[in-house]
């Protein structure tokens, strides 16, 4: 362990939880089990995947490990056991909500309607929602999708989006839904959808570490603005006010922006790609004033 990591953990050690010294909540389940689980996503590229020995990594794995640090600190659990779970976009909010998940280390949205079930970290990521082509179908726009297969992932917000934009309507394309962002990119590589419309990091992602990368472009209107964090359980002010003050804290330390650097601007697991992704103007300025706003502040008129 570096001398950086070692002043880290100082510095986490310091976070107050909570006035009482007791554990409620999540930190009292993990103190009581010596044990916290992960929720990790196989295709949500690059911030959290399975590399190429089946192991969860990523942006957001970096940071979520950061909080288990925390954590270990905080509950004096050393040994402290980190199971994964993996997760999709259908399932991941009840499995945190029931309590099989502590942390969900994904790729989601973090909106109005969802804070009435779960919380969120401070947001890490900002994107915006696109759609992946293929360069030679000369598709550019959302009006020219009238009449074709179109992919999405079950559970993700993508299809109200596309339906919500002006551009949209009046064009009928139909729905063609997969498991996860591995199984809908899938769909528009085989051709049997046109385009396939997700967050821009994540489409740029499988685009890096597709066969033919050149083959496919991310194009089309921004459907939203949306920032992306950690979910935890709602309603356990303790294990929020550790998660809250972390993830500030890598912030402030410059950490966020360090795993930024290595997951978005430089050569990735599996195949070495680069999404060559600068921070947005956006995420810099969620960073600057770190909160848990949700995306309809993003998209105020």
């Amino acid at each position: 362990m570096n001398t950086k990591r070692l002043v880290l953990l100082a510095m986490l050690a310091a976070i107050p939880v909570a006035a009482s010294a007791d554990e409620t909540g999540t930190l009292k389940k993990i103190k009581e089990s010596g044990s916290i689980t992960l929720g990790i996503r196989e295709s949500s590229i690059p911030l959290s995947y399975l590399d190429a020995n089946q192991k969860p990594v990523g942006y957001h794995i970096d940071i979520c490990n950061r909080i288990v640090d925390a954590i270990k600190v905080k509950l004096a659990l050393p040994n402290l056991k980190v199971n994964t779970q993996p997760v999709t976009s259908q399932n991941r909010i009840p499995l945190v909500t029931n309590g099989t998940v502590d942390l969900e280390c994904g790729s989601t949205t973090n909106n109005a309607t969802r804070q009435n079930q779960v919380a969120f970290a401070p947001t890490t990521y900002v994107t915006t929602v696109r759609m992946a082509v293929k360069k030679a179908s000369g598709i550019t726009s959302l009006s020219q999708l009238d009449g074709k297969p179109v992919a999405t992932t079950s559970g993700t917000t993508s299809v109200q989006l596309m339906r919500a934009h002006e551009k949209s309507k009046g064009v009928n394309f139909k729905e063609v839904t997969g498991k996860d962002h591995a199984d809908s990119f899938l769909m528009l590589a085989s051709d049997r959808a046109v385009a396939f419309v997700m967050d821009d990091n994540l489409l740029a992602g499988l685009i890096a570490t597709a066969q033919s990368p050149s083959d496919y472009a991310v194009v089309g209107e921004a459907l939203s603005v949306e920032p992306i964090a950690i979910m935890f359980r709602k309603d356990d002010p303790q294990f929020k006010g550790l998660v809250h003050a972390t993830v500030r804290d890598l912030i402030k330390t410059g950490e966020v922006a360090k795993l930024y650097t290595k997951w978005f601007t430089q050569p990735i697991p599996p195949k070495n790609a680069n999404l060559n992704l600068p921070m947005s103007d956006a995420l810099k300025s969620a960073l600057q004033s770190p909160n848990d706003a949700p995306a309809e502040q993003y998209n105020k008129k």
